[in-house]
């Protein structure tokens, strides 16, 4: 199919009656009669007006489908009860039992090996093309096997700047979005190794590029429905085609809508974790978006009172390795490398760029959690604490001038120096 947008552009809302056009148009009931049809769809981590896709959707092909079901793209996030689902959807129980009773929903698993099913395998020479030499190694490539169970599936997402690919979106919600650990470990830590600041908010980079390879390994027919969310939840872009081409569009629209600049650095940043977020795994975003305009030397405070554990899924490793820069682990190869390459990634995301050098870890950045995380608890994972108590934030309101930046809402708007220092323009090949 080829990419289909709509008339939307930067600047203007794209409206309910724009979105049920342009799915009446890209989506006609009648190619749909009889057909299984599978959606998937983000966790509740990602701010987008899901709802409003599923429902407009359903009205136009629901009662023509054999089926009509939601799989939710956890990656290794916690599954979701039925409620959260319905939340997810916007829809209530009342609707969920008479509307939408033909509706199954299933979570991802993906550390259940009976879940997933093999659809080919990254050779040692693709993984050195698409990885520009960092690696070499053979990848299978596993995805949850419902997928390959329907006549197409319909991807429905929103596009954010992102730090392990560049932008969210696309093929990313098949991989990592319903995928087997050892792709996700893999390119997760293809993207650990390039550096978030070197990826996040760039497009082609080599994890877009495993990323898309391996999605082309699903044979099943895929519809993309890429969303360029503001964050009060308005659509500024909606672009339906290909995983590939819709997301290559509203990649450009999330630059313009997702991206901002400062001329200057800042000694402290205050970036405020929404609730959405329910651990640091998935709090850490709040790092993500602001490491750029961090200056050398100063603070970035994650404060997230509400957040109470490191990691749901992955608490037990997180709590082993703590929080390091990429090189204390590259250094030390052979003490880590058997630890699951994501969670790797992860910290190294969250700790930001830093050296290791003759057994001392030296990092660019102080990294503070203001959370319901213990102060024991924090020094021990190598992290700074706050009692987030002790924080009143209005203090660090209108401080630009100061050097202090208050971010109210972290995690999906990526801040930027509009004159990157050298650390930001490249890290070194490892």
């Amino acid at each position: 199919m080829n990419l289909l947008s709509s008339t939307a552009v930067t600047g203007s809302d794209v409206t309910p009656l724009q979105v049920s056009e342009l799915i009446a148009q890209t989506c006609p009931a009648g190619d749909y009669r009889g057909k299984r049809v599978l959606l998937i769809v983000p966790d509740a981590t990602r701010t987008a007006p899901v709802g409003l896709m599923f429902q407009t959707l359903f009205r136009q092909i629901g009662s023509v489908t054999a089926n009509f079901d939601i799989l939710i793209a956890l990656g290794t996030h916690q599954p979701m009860s039925e409620a959260a689902i319905c939340d997810r959807l916007e829809i209530s129980a009342a609707e969920r039992a008479s509307t939408y009773g033909s509706v199954r929903f299933f979570n991802h698993e993906w550390d259940n090996p009976a879940a997933l099913r093999n659809v080919g395998t990254l050779t040692k020479a693709d993984t050195r093309e698409l990885s520009d030499g960092l690696f070499e190694l053979d990848v299978p490539v596993e995805v949850n096997k419902r997928v390959l169970d329907y006549d197409q599936v319909v991807i429905i997402g929103p596009v954010f700047p992102h730090e392990v690919v560049g932008f969210s979106g696309g093929n990313k919600y098949l991989f990592p979005g319903v995928a087997g650990p050892e792709i996700l470990n893999f390119f997760h830590w293809l993207g650990g190794c390039v550096t978030n600041p070197m990826t996040i908010g760039n497009k082609w980079t080599p994890v877009r590029r495993v990323v898309d390879r391996v999605g082309a390994m699903v044979k099943v027919s895929k519809l993309c429905m890429a969303m360029v969310v503001r964050p009060d939840k308005s659509l500024a872009g909606l672009f339906i085609g290909s995983p590939e081409a819709a997301w290559d569009a509203a990649a450009d629209v999330s630059r313009a809508e997702h991206i901002v600049f400062r001329d200057r650095p800042y000694h402290t940043v205050l970036s405020c974790a929404p609730k959405m977020y329910e651990d640091v795994w998935t709090a850490g975003k709040a790092m993500y978006k602001l490491e750029p305009v961090v200056a050398d030397g100063g603070e970035l405070i994650i404060y997230a009172p509400h957040v109470t554990e490191v990691s749901v899924t992955h608490n037990k490793t997180m709590h082993a390795i703590g929080y390091h820069c990429r090189d204390y682990f590259l250094k030390q190869w052979d003490k880590f490398k058997d630890y699951p390459w994501g969670v790797l990634a992860h910290s190294t995301h969250v700790r930001g760029i830093g050296t290791f050098e003759n057994g001392v870890e030296k990092c660019r950045i102080k990294v503070t959690l203001a959370t319901g995380i213990p102060r024991e608890v924090c020094e021990r994972i190598n992290m700074g604490y706050r009692d987030p108590a002790t924080i009143d934030i209005e203090s660090f309101a209108n401080r630009e001038a100061e050097g202090v930046l208050l971010v109210r809402k972290a995690g999906e708007m990526l801040y930027k120096l509009s004159n990157p220092p050298a650390w930001q323009k490249g890290v070194e090949k490892v």
